[in-house]
């Protein structure tokens, strides 16, 4: 279906992530839950999304929060289990508001039934073919296969006790030891990803997001890699033997060719590729619709590095005329208030940067409590629970400041996420001045300053455009026009007010000093 302009629904559609366990509890356990989604399924039409994107709620032991999935096929039953989904995606249907699914073809759980016929049968055997075993190496086996390690810290491999007690084979896995990594030179793995495509579409799901969508196919000889630092999540994933291979491509135009038979649905890529003709590689006509490009979220608040990050994002996606998408957080990173510097200055930033990605032409993604302008909260070590705190050694804190639940009223924790006051994540009370409840009541608040954005986003015709063209400006300062529509958005990343151009302001993420646009804030004109 297109829009009114003719593009497919998702060229221009604002995409709001659900982070289920974080949204809303509905049945008091503490945990959020689909129900608890489509209860505030309104506040999401009066935000003005288009789409949600939900992350995984598959069936899962949930050692990394559903990522490691045991059952693709069915919803755990922590979320409700699969006839809360239908009611969450008839309920969002009428709203019109696109449901999109996390999808996890790089790995399973080790609880999959899968993994576990694998470890009950012996090397070589079909059962272990759907998984990557390898001989350990040195001179007993005991070493592990090759020097890779797991994106949450230490090796990615874990060696194999038969049940005769002999430690024998290794076994891949780029994340925890509980999400083994699939073999996808095996036949077999991909006809069960297509029967879980096709299970999710004919339940009216209107696409996937893609996990690890750089990372599926692995070189064969399974080479060394040129370790740079223990952390390697957010390093030069262009030369690492562990993503992007050639094969990967091989596995999107399978989704793709299934996708065709759905022609509304959409597959989004999470893609860690920064490199632009390679990135491209993943937006061909045969492969993916929308790629994530995660420039935006890696660059820092200067205004070479924000053009920088958008000349190659739009160059990136032009190579093969496809989408442009844009994105300030997840639940990966760090939230952009804390990005930008934390406090008043993090979020006058966060604000302006609103603006400049709101105003690009292409798909937004929103995360949820990004529109409150939430940052990371310092929870204390006793709550972590990110499978990264473990295996880093407690080196590493990992995304759990992130991932905090949404605070909705109240004055008090839990502030109407649950009816539990033992939510999985501690909620800080000085959420109390942030809730959604207090900042739809205020007209200068975050919550009403991205509505506002979006409304006329969605309903201007300033904002048609599929290309911008740079003006003349100060240093540390970006120009752009909206070419065709004809919006122009001015960023100040500097430290002195600056002029605005000639033209009517539409919107401005902070009141005008003297007519001029103070410091970390942004403004559009007409």
């Amino acid at each position: 279906m297109a829009d009114s302009n003719g593009r497919p629904w998702w060229a221009h559609a604002v995409f709001y992530q659900v982070y289920p366990r974080s949204f809303c509890d509905r049945n008091g356990d503490g945990v959020g839950d689909l129900d608890g989604v489509t209860a505030r399924l309104d506040y999401l039409t009066t935000l003005g999304v288009d789409a949600i994107w939900l992350n995984p709620v598959m069936v899962s032991p949930m050692a990394d929060h559903g990522y490691d999935v045991s059952d693709p096929r069915d919803v755990d039953p922590l979320f409700g289990g699969i006839e809360a989904l239908d009611r969450l995606i008839d309920a969002a249907h009428a709203r019109d508001i696109r449901v999109t699914m996390d999808l996890v073809p790089n790995h399973t759980s080790s609880a999959h039934p899968w993994f576990r016929a694998a470890l009950a049968s012996p090397p070589g055997s079909p059962e272990r073919e759907r998984y990557i075993f390898r001989d350990g190496s040195g001179p007993d086996g005991s070493q592990p296969p090759n020097n890779w390690l797991s994106i949450f810290g230490g090796p990615a491999w874990t060696r194999v006790t038969e049940s005769d007690g002999r430690a024998e084979q290794w076994y891949l896995h780029l994340f925890d030891a509980e999400q083994p990594d699939l073999n996808w030179e095996n036949p077999e793995v991909y006809d069960d990803l297509e029967k879980t495509l096709r299970f999710w579409l004919e339940r009216g799901v209107d696409g996937f997001r893609i996990d690890v969508a750089h990372g599926m196919s692995k070189p064969r000889d399974l080479p060394d890699m040129d370790i740079v630092k223990a952390e390697m999540l957010l390093a030069d994933m262009d030369n690492d033997p562990r993503f992007n291979h050639e094969g990967v491509h091989d596995v999107h135009r399978h989704i793709r060719t299934v996708l065709n038979d759905y022609p509304d649905a959409v597959a989004i890529g999470e893609v860690w590729v920064y490199d632009n003709e390679q990135f491209a590689r993943y937006l061909r006509a045969d492969e993916l619709h929308l790629g994530f490009n995660f420039r935006m979220v890696r660059a820092e608040f200067e205004a070479a590095d924000i053009r920088h990050a958008i000349e190659n994002s739009l160059a990136a996606a032009a190579i093969e005329k496809a989408t442009p998408t844009w994105t300030l957080s997840n639940h990966d990173v760090d939230r952009e208030v804390t990005r930008y510097g934390g406090g008043d200055v993090g979020l006058a930033r966060a604000w302006a940067m609103a603006l400049v990605m709101l105003a690009l032409p292409g798909a937004v993604f929103l995360y949820n409590g990004e529109e409150l302008g939430l940052a990371n909260v310092d929870l204390p070590d006793e709550a972590l629970q990110d499978p990264v705190w473990e295996r880093s050694g407690h080196t590493r804190r990992g995304r759990d400041g992130a991932r905090v639940p949404m605070p909705w009223e109240g004055s008090t924790p839990p502030f109407g996420f649950s009816t539990n006051p033992d939510t999985w994540l501690p909620m800080p009370q000085e959420w109390s001045t942030l809730t959604v409840e207090k900042q739809l009541r205020d007209p200068g608040s975050t919550l009403s300053f991205y509505r506002s954005a979006m409304r006329l986003r969605a309903s201007r015709k300033e904002f048609d455009g599929t290309a911008i063209e740079w003006l003349e400006a100060p240093e540390d300062v970006l120009v752009y026009r909206v070419v065709d529509g004809g919006l122009v958005c001015v960023l100040n990343a500097g430290s002195q007010p600056v002029a605005l151009p000639a033209g009517d302001v539409l919107l401005a993420s902070a009141a005008l000093v003297d007519g001029k646009l103070p410091p970390n804030a942004a403004a559009w004109l007409t």
